[in-house]
């Protein structure tokens, strides 16, 4: 066996992005909200970085922009600002990231106040200047955490004229309950797992039996506590029963008790044959249990859906006739580094860690408006394609909305396929229309018949409309749904159109049944 060493010289090509483009690509992939806290968090964390003030006069506004440009072409050596980056600015960046950590940030603060405090400029940043914070206003107006499913069924407990030896378990068969007002756990298992009873007693499947009735009779909304699904129905039924005698609630309770597969299944023929009761009975009763939930607990659940911020909006100009958007950014702060900060850098009289630490800063700061102006240039170019090519869905709707890859779009701007799809990425625009996704606009799709491209989401709102106008007393089947999709131009087989049933919340045909 022979060790030996030897040298050899390789020539290759290795892709590097700068760091200049890292933070381009992430600035560009945020949505408004979330640009705006990252905004806000870089204004928190760099004292080279302000704002500047909507009142400012135009005149001090033009003169301070020509200053900063010559200051920026003098200092761009100085602040090793590079397009093509190298170790430096590699460097730079994993500092500037983790200054997006809490303890950075920490750090970054007290470092930029031990430091600096004698040469802070007393009009550098209104955030320094004493005025109120933000946040804490904000904080301050937020609304209170809603109390959870299992807190106010505790407290509707507490205050139940029940025995006190039910009180316990009742208690541990709440902690069970889920957000859907089930208990999912059978009892024989709660009682087995459960801790002794203050009286030091084990718990019994009777005494936990007894909790469970008072429980569901003692709690609100009607069907909480609830095992099955029969049971959660008939505990609503039964609360309405009491309310008032309603032969129509009776016959859906009898339903409920009896016939509820066939129900699920809407074998209403089938129901009737069984239970003596002729269509139109049947139909009645299940009118009344339209009014009941097959999730009693959600009605507790305070679930706000989120807000949802778009980016840009899109507009009709009758005028010209065509469709135009603008970017809805006006909340966005206007950023600027401050020219003391900047004057600061090139004072030799400043300790050299001082002076790195000003240039470090006001780099980040130059980097991170760069990018905002960037991401507004690059999201704009693409909504601008996006309007111009999916004219035909904002005149007519859905059904024309047009095959878009981002491959296409990506040519036309003659940027990467990446850059397009992060400037889609988690945005959405305000049409005439209603608020879209931006990504709803990019899909593929298939030819009609007459050789007109069409997206898979106009396929699916044909779709949507051939059932809506499909005879109920004969719903359509799945092979004849593609066959009306075809008279319509649209070839696409049966198992695509079960596939999109799917997703469009659509039942089956025999679900869909009128008697």
């Amino acid at each position: 066996m022979r060790f030996d060493t030897s040298q050899q010289m390789k020539l290759g090509q290795h892709m590097k992005l700068a760091p200049r483009m890292i933070q381009s690509m992430e600035i560009l992939q945020l949505p408004l909200a979330a640009l705006e806290e990252r905004i806000e968090q870089e204004l928190e964390s760099n004292v080279t970085l302000e704002t500047i003030e909507p009142g400012a006069d135009r005149e001090s506004l033009e003169e301070m922009r020509a200053e900063q440009q010559r200051e920026d072409t003098e200092n761009e050596r100085e602040l090793n600002v590079e397009e093509n980056g190298s170790a430096d600015d590699f460097e730079r960046l994993e500092s500037y990231e983790s200054s997006y950590t809490e303890a950075a940030e920490n750090e970054y603060s007290a470092a930029a106040t031990n430091r600096f405090e004698e040469h802070t400029p007393t009009y550098s940043a209104s955030r320094m200047a004493g005025e109120r914070d933000a946040k804490m206003d904000a904080m301050a107006n937020t609304q209170a955490r809603s109390e959870s499913l299992e807190e106010q069924l505790l407290e509707q407990w507490s205050f139940a004229d029940v025995d006190e030896e039910l009180r316990d378990p009742g208690r541990l068969l709440i902690s069970n309950i889920d957000d859907d007002g089930f208990i999912r756990t059978d009892l024989e298992t709660i009682a087995q797992q459960a801790p002794p009873m203050p009286d030091g007693s084990a718990l019994t499947m009777d005494r936990l039996e007894r909790s469970l009735l008072a429980v569901q009779l003692f709690l609100d909304p009607p069907g909480v506590g609830a095992r099955d699904l029969r049971e959660c129905l008939l505990l609503q039924i039964d609360a309405l029963l009491d309310e008032r005698d309603d032969p129509a609630l009776k016959s859906a309770r009898g339903l409920v008790d009896e016939h509820l597969d066939d129900l699920i299944h809407n074998r209403l023929p089938k129901i009737a044959s069984k239970s003596g009761l002729d269509l139109d009975e049947i139909k009645s009763a299940i009118e009344q249990m339209k009014r009941l939930t097959l999730h009693p607990g959600r009605r507790l659940i305070n679930e706000t859906p989120p807000s949802i911020v778009p980016d840009a909006i899109v507009e009709y100009d009758d005028d010209a006739d065509v469709y135009f958007a603008y970017l809805a950014d006006d909340r966005l702060p206007s950023l600027r580094v401050n020219r003391e900060y900047a004057k600061m850098s090139k004072d030799r009289e400043l300790p050299a860690s001082d002076r790195q630490f000003i240039k470090t800063s006001l780099s980040n700061a130059q980097w991170l408006i760069d990018a905002v102006r960037q991401r507004r240039q690059t999201l704009l170019r693409v909504i601008n394609v996006v309007v111009a090519a999916q004219r035909d869905f904002f005149d007519m709707g859905p059904q024309s909305l047009k095959p878009l890859p981002m491959t296409q779009v990506a040519d036309q701007l003659g940027v990467h396929v990446a850059t397009v799809s992060r400037a889609v990425a988690g945005k959405h625009l305000l049409t005439p229309r209603g608020v879209f996704p931006l990504r709803k606009f990019f899909s593929g799709g298939t030819q009609t018949e007459s050789g007109e491209d069409m997206s898979w989401d106009a396929v699916k709102a044909a779709l949507q409309e051939v059932v809506d106008a499909e005879d109920k007393a004969k719903p359509l089947s799945d092979d004849a749904l593609a066959k009306a999709l075809k008279e319509k131009g649209i070839d696409i087989a049966r198992r695509t159109v079960a596939k999109y049933r799917g997703q469009l919340n659509i039942p089956p045909a025999r679900l869909r049944k009128a008697f």
